[in-house]
């Protein structure tokens, strides 16, 4: 055995390329994101792979085709460290033109007993979740708000590193 070999977790190389997988991927995601072709999708970061209630972000998108029905997903990456087999998210919307809030809650299962649901690298989860069954039809054309929060007792949630939505027009 060479004398001056490196182990593998210590090479600089390797640990860039770790770092960088943070940044390739949403950035994909961002470019991708496009209205004309019925498809809406925003993540939004975390601090420190750290979810507080404080960090509650607000998506905008707009809907024109009022008779097209569509399918809102939840977004979600997180780290193998993340304490708990499932999320609980609020979701609040307001239409266009209004001012009153519609709150809902949904439960996100993240793991079975002995594996994490979703699609893995290396350390990170990312799951893709269909929060409506049914696919949905918004009655107003115009801007819709979103807003996203967990609804976990605990405060602050580790090991989250994005969370977000899709909406996507059925074909």
């Amino acid at each position: 055995m060479c004398s001056d070999a490196k182990p593998l977790n210590k090479d600089p190389y390797l640990c860039c390329m770790r770092q960088l997988r943070y940044l390739i991927f949403p950035l994909w995601i961002f470019l991708s994101a496009c209205e004309d072709t019925g498809l809406y999708e925003k993540v939004v970061f975390t601090p420190s792979a750290t979810w507080s209630r404080s960090l509650e972000p607000t998506l905008n998108f707009t809907i024109s085709d009022t008779s097209a029905s569509y399918r809102i997903y939840f977004i979600l990456r997180h780290t193998d460290a993340y304490p708990f087999s499932n999320i609980w998210i609020k979701i609040k919307s307001r239409l266009p033109g209004e001012t009153v809030e519609r709150s809902e809650r949904f439960e996100v299962r993240l793991a079975t007993d002995d594996k994490w649901l979703g699609t893995g690298m290396d350390d990170l989860f990312d799951h893709r979740v269909l929060l409506y069954r049914d696919a949905v039809k918004f009655s107003k054309p115009g801007e819709y708000t979103i807003r996203i929060s967990h609804d976990m007792r605990v405060e602050p949630l580790e090991g989250v590193v994005n969370m977000g939505l899709r909406i996507e027009k059925v074909k």
